[in-house]
């Protein structure tokens, strides 16, 4: 079944891309996915035909609409803090989960302001998570590897 052109779909597939540059989804790339998957209203049965789709293996529902599905929206912020958040749990981050961070960053237009405040809520949760402290160190980390610039 083919897919239908959303937002939501658009952002997948174009972070998809991203992670799928080396050829592989890694489990904490897969990670990410899954909880934007979620947030961004992507079926688990699309998913699959998603990767078709950035394989190169189905056609790309995108490459003929007029529609531009990028830039800021409504609800950006909190997809965005739940990915960043996924990838901060994990035990291993690689580059690869960076770069698909920063691509997502890039696409909904996140400001930096924006970014502050859920690198603010990240923070406040440090004493309330049990995660929190090992999420803060590896927070450190992303802005480092990818400063907001």
């Amino acid at each position: 079944m083919a897919l239908t052109p959303s937002r939501g779909l658009y952002l997948y597939i174009n972070t998809l891309r991203t992670a799928m540059d080396d050829g592989i989804v890694t489990d904490n790339e897969a990670s990410i996915l899954r909880v934007l998957a979620n947030a961004l209203g992507v079926y688990p049965s699309d998913t699959a035909s998603c990767l078709s789709v950035v394989r190169g293996e189905e056609d790309d529902p995108f490459a003929e609409s007029q529609v531009d599905y990028s830039g800021h929206h409504i609800g950006d912020v909190a997809t965005y803090q739940g990915a960043l958040i996924a990838a901060l749990d994990d035990e291993v981050i690689s580059e690869d989960e960076w770069e698909m961070l920063n691509h997502l960053r890039d696409l909904i237009g996140l400001q930096e302001d924006q970014h502050c405040l859920i690198e603010e809520a990240i923070r406040a949760m440090e004493e309330v998570d049990e995660k929190g402290s090992r999420r803060l160190e590896r927070l450190e980390r992303f802005n480092t590897i990818c400063p907001y610039s």
